[in-house]
């Protein structure tokens, strides 16, 4: 190929691809619209369609940001991404015109081409998995491997070994397990249909109104400069479910002003990236591993999302103190921030905004509607408003161009296709190492572990449950860590009596932990970029500040009424859990004595009574132990106070 004639015809390349991606993303919306009104053909044909679509639509993504193989020549890129798509087309075309034979006569029993076809999308999902998720796509191969040569392990994980016609079956057409199983069919429906919402708020500018917004509470004091970064987060986490997503759309905006209004950067990273993490435990739409609950416990979504809010918002209360107490010590550096005006157009955001938050649930519990309904009810009213006060605007406006109706509704597509089409390729990844562990009864042998674990006490089965799971958090995200500690740990504490909700909750808080472990935190890597600082600093600050996830981790246990059921007995269980998070926090942040060794010896001893209101079984003990948890907050609000008003840096 002579590469120095390849620049036009490289450029009309990419722009046949992006016509292809536009125009699969187009027939993959359409695709999953109606089938969210009319759930025709049910979710095992839906993923046996659309999971080959995703992958399209992957590697067309790639291909016209010149992103698939930049190390080939672009020819060599252009030929390898057309063959992708064409094994993908031939894989989606075969799986659903043989759909009914493959589930019903020959299943069991499947022939040659079934087996082919099957195994490859497998291939084609492991090479997706080798460039996004490469620590995955070793742990899959490794657990592939071992699947089929297990008789070489030594001890309790031997097992006889699988045949390699008995991988590919359970990794692709007995759909019970593999690439077209539950995991990637949650990804296409439920959760799509809340990635449609939040692809219309984004697509409509609602998230940008909500960044601006939260910047006003930095107008009056310094002190809530940093807030802004909590609120904010915590607003975008209602619809987002990702902390990665808050990290880059709230962070772009508030790391910049608290660094310049006098934040040291680290700081200034580490309170973005404990905000952000809120993201994946904030309702109506949380992580990934909330709906994954919801399916593992066989439970309506809207029942994890009752008993979501109260964590949450513990968690949040948590981090704004610790917040307030970092802004507190750095006052004297902070100025002040000046802030955009808000537009009509803001307010209108927001409206929309409130209306899908409400709107979510108060479908869900009122109308007592499945969640996947809810979402497209939600969807059609408050999208169907946004359109048509845009269209309003522009035929009002002679100066305004119907393009820009066009262009918000190409970015719709474009934002939905994408997030739905790549998160349906995650979980199909997932479902790969999930039936590896599965048809080798790994999960089976590590629980024994956890057996013999609380043969001595709970309190071991949950140190253990929780170091495997951490451990999990240091490789992988935290949905296949969810995945894979609930696989193990929800079994045998069942076993011994822990409520299932208190087990599955405490796996999800396990996983959210694991993304601000290295090398995993993809939040903190986003923050400490946007800050310029270093990504070992920033984690450092941001688990000091996002101490609430391990109060929560305990607090599910000795506390079970905060997640067992919705009601009073849940806030009660709250009440006793913030307190002890707001002694805990301030035995880490706050300032009690001018003499180190006195300091240290206060603060320990308010920890000391923060535990004992968090883990001691005596109700009425817990209770009283709150009130010195109170005189030593009190106390310290009194001193700062008193304390003579520190001069302010620059403003600006």
């Amino acid at each position: 190929m002579n590469t120095t004639a390849t620049p036009a015809a490289v450029t009309r390349a990419r722009a046949a691809a992006n016509v292809l991606y536009f125009v699969t993303a187009v027939f993959f919306f359409g695709y999953l619209f109606f089938y969210y009104w009319t759930s025709e053909g049910g979710p095992a044909r839906l993923a046996l369609a659309l999971v080959p679509v995703s992958f399209i639509l992957f590697t067309l993504d790639e291909l016209r940001k010149g992103e698939l193989y930049p190390g080939l020549p672009p020819a060599a890129s252009f030929v390898t991404g057309a063959a992708y798509v064409l094994a993908a087309a031939v894989v989606a075309v075969y799986m659903f015109v043989e759909y009914v034979e493959i589930g019903t006569v020959r299943a069991g029993i499947w022939n040659a081409a079934d087996l082919a076809i099957g195994s490859l999308m497998v291939v084609l999902i492991l090479e997706y998995t080798r460039r996004r998720h490469l620590v995955l796509f070793v742990l899959n191969a490794v657990l592939i491997l071992y699947a089929v040569y297990g008789s070489v392990v030594p001890g309790m994980f031997f097992h006889p070994g699988l045949t390699w016609e008995r991988i590919a079956s359970a990794m692709s057409v007995e759909m019970s397990t593999g690439v077209f199983s539950n995991l990637p069919q949650l990804a296409l429906t439920l959760i799509g249909s809340f990635i449609m919402v939040l692809a219309a708020l984004r697509a409509f500018g609602c998230v940008d109104s909500i960044l601006r917004a939260s910047k006003k509470i930095a107008v009056r004091s310094p002190h809530a400069l940093p807030q802004s970064a909590v609120l904010g987060s915590m607003a975008v986490g209602t619809v987002s479910g990702s902390g990665a997503a808050n990290a880059i759309t709230v962070g772009s905006a508030t790391i910049p002003a608290m660094i310049g209004a006098g934040m040291p950067r680290p700081i200034a990273s580490a309170i973005e990236t404990a905000s952000s993490l809120g993201g994946q435990l904030m309702p109506p739409v949380m992580g990934i591993s909330a709906f994954l609950m919801a399916e593992f416990m066989g439970r309506s979504y809207f029942d994890v999302v009752a008993r979501g809010y109260a964590p949450a918002i513990l968690y949040y209360v948590g981090v704004s103190v610790s917040v307030y107490l970092l802004s507190t010590r750095h006052r004297a550096r902070l100025g002040t921030v000046v802030v955009e005006r808000m537009r009509w157009t803001d307010w209108m955001n927001m409206a929309a905004f409130a209306a899908v938050v409400g709107g979510l649930v108060a479908v869900m519990a009122v109308l007592h509607l499945a969640p996947m309904f809810a979402a497209l009810y939600v969807f059609l009213g408050v999208g169907g408003v946004l359109v048509l006060v845009h269209a309003i605007v522009t035929a009002r406006s002679p100066g305004r161009s119907w393009r820009g109706l066009g262009a918000t509704l190409g970015r719709f597509v474009d934002y939905f296709a994408e997030m739905t089409a790549d998160l349906t390729l995650l979980l199909a990844t997932l479902s790969i190492m999930t039936g590896a562990l599965v048809i080798t009864g790994v999960p089976t042998k590590v629980g024994s572990l956890l057996i013999e674990a609380a043969g001595v006490n709970l309190a071991a089965m949950v140190l253990v449950a929780f170091f495997f799971g951490a451990l999990l958090g240091t490789g992988l995200p935290p949905a296949p860590t969810y995945i894979i500690t609930a696989l193990v740990i929800v079994p045998p504490m069942i076993k011994v009596g822990v409520d299932p909700w208190v087990v599955h909750f405490f796996a999800f808080f396990v996983a959210v932990w694991g993304e601000v472990t290295p090398p995993t935190s993809v939040s903190a890597a986003v923050t400490s970029k946007i800050a310029e600082t270093s990504f070992m600093h920033t984690l450092y600050h941001a688990i000091l500040i996002c101490v609430g996830l391990f109060i929560l981790m305990a607090g599910v246990f000795t506390r079970p009424e905060l997640v067992i059921e919705p009601g009073a007995a849940q806030i009660g269980a709250m009440l006793l859990i913030l307190v002890a998070m707001v002694g805990v926090t301030f035995s880490l942040q706050a300032r009690f004595a001018g003499n180190s060794a006195i300091d240290a010896l206060l603060r320990i001893v308010l920890a000391g009574f923060a535990l004992v209101v968090l883990l001691h079984p005596d109700r009425g003990l817990a209770i009283a132990a709150c009130v010195p948890v109170a005189l030593y907050v009190g106390y310290w609000l009194r001193r700062r106070r008193d304390a003579p008003e520190p001069e302010r840096g620059g403003t600006r």
